[in-house]
């Protein structure tokens, strides 16, 4: 009984990670290392390559130069029957959306206003049926509440919520924030960082779970 029960754990369905840096990268890290579940496919997407800024890539064995999206790769150990990696070396736009195909949709990009192209891949995607994900302020030293709602729970303190109601994303997309943004003056740490990622995986397996129920 019990081996059945394991041999029903399997990995299934797909996550697309939709910007691949500080957080990104550690949101991969841990959706590779979930074991008896979690995605059987994630795709990565990001044009960037590695500079000697991005510290954590380097601390990870990276080498500068390469592509951020082809990194999760290289690290993953997992036969790709089991937990496949894919990685395109492109940014999202309107042009190229339909790239994204996965049940559950991590926008973590950054950088200049980039709340239209999260509200262009979010009206996207959910038109396929998938379930989106995005970040709106993050800033903190990582004692920080994190804030985990749907967008049609926020107040109109969230400038990055607001911006994205704008865009006609009124409902049913879950904000991860820890209403804090560079307004405020304090700085975004890895120990932040390291929450928000450990909060979006976790809100991740939970939408993924729900995708896979569904599908039943």
């Amino acid at each position: 009984m019990i081996q059945e029960m394991e041999n029903n754990l399997i990995p299934k369905g797909s996550i697309d990670l939709v910007g691949f840096g500080r957080l990104g990268l550690r949101t991969g890290i841990n959706l590779i290392q979930i074991h008896r579940g979690g995605p059987s496919k994630i795709t990565v997407f990001d044009r960037q390559k590695i500079s000697p800024q991005d510290i954590i890539f380097l601390l990870y064995g990276a080498k500068v130069g390469e592509y951020k999206s082809d990194f999760l790769k290289t690290i993953c150990t997992h036969p790709e029957d089991y937990r496949k990696i894919v990685s395109i070396n492109e940014d999202i736009t309107e042009d190229n959306v339909d790239l994204i195909t996965g049940d559950v949709v991590v926008i973590e990009i950054a950088g200049g206003n980039t709340i239209p192209t999260a509200a262009e891949i979010i009206k996207h995607t959910q038109k396929n049926g998938s379930k989106t994900i995005s970040t709106a302020g993050i800033f903190g030293i990582g004692d920080e509440e994190i804030i985990v709602k749907d967008i049609s729970e926020f107040d109109d303190k969230n400038p990055a919520v607001n911006e994205l109601r704008k865009e006609g994303i009124v409902e049913n997309h879950l904000i991860i924030s820890t209403n804090k943004f560079i307004r405020d003056s304090i700085p975004i740490t890895p120990y932040v960082l390291d929450n928000i990622a450990n909060t979006i995986t976790k809100e991740a397996l939970k939408l993924l779970i729900e995708k896979n129920n569904e599908k039943k």
